[in-house]
């Protein structure tokens, strides 16, 4: 009776370890999904991940009075995107400018000002426990510096990185600001 028990339990234990390596991947997917999931607001309404499925979204996180980086960034990525035909870009592209400075970045500003650097681009940005959770996430930081004597008030330091989703919404790459636009032009060819 013993050796059967023991046998019993041998094959409990094999058909654990197997359902676990099976289950894996599933289980690693969705942690990956949900680290990149959000939702935040557009002058048009809320909006989440999940509206891009079937797109590629190029999400960039900064502020507009930003003097040199963010500006710099959305235009290397609009630049790569002149490479492809307009109707495919149109069709199969979106990018998301996420403001981390909603104080004076207001929803009808971010509109205008992402749209500027490419008619795909959407500016949005959330309330300051929303975007704190989604940069966080994405491995990003930014930082309100104070400056005094300044008109300006502060300064937001920011990282700058360009994350660039396939159509099934996993992360392809993670583009650094100092990437030259035929960089994001390669990644791009590989997902639209």
């Amino acid at each position: 009776m013993g050796s059967k028990k023991l046998l019993s339990y041998a094959i409990s234990i094999v058909i654990a370890i197997g359902a676990i390596y099976l289950l894996q991947p599933l289980i690693n997917s969705a942690k990956a999904e949900s680290k990149y999931d959000f939702t935040v607001t557009t002058v048009d309404g809320d909006i989440s991940k999940k509206d891009f499925n079937g797109k590629v979204l190029a999400i960039y996180f900064g502020y507009m009075y930003c003097p040199d980086v963010c500006p710099t960034s959305l235009s290397a990525l609009a630049s790569a995107l002149k490479s492809f035909p307009q109707e495919k870009v149109d069709n199969n592209f979106k990018g998301l400018f996420i403001s981390v400075d909603k104080e004076r970045d207001k929803l009808k500003a971010l509109k205008e000002y992402a749209q500027y650097f490419h008619p795909t681009y959407i500016g949005a940005t959330s309330n300051k426990e929303n975007i704190d959770d989604i940069t966080n996430r994405y491995e990003s930081y930014y930082k309100k510096v104070f400056l005094k004597d300044s008109a300006m008030d502060y300064s937001v330091s920011h990282t700058s990185y360009i994350y660039i989703f396939d159509k099934e919404g996993k992360l392809a790459a993670k583009v650094d600001h100092f990437a030259h636009p035929d960089q994001i032009k390669e990644v791009l060819k590989g997902v639209l």
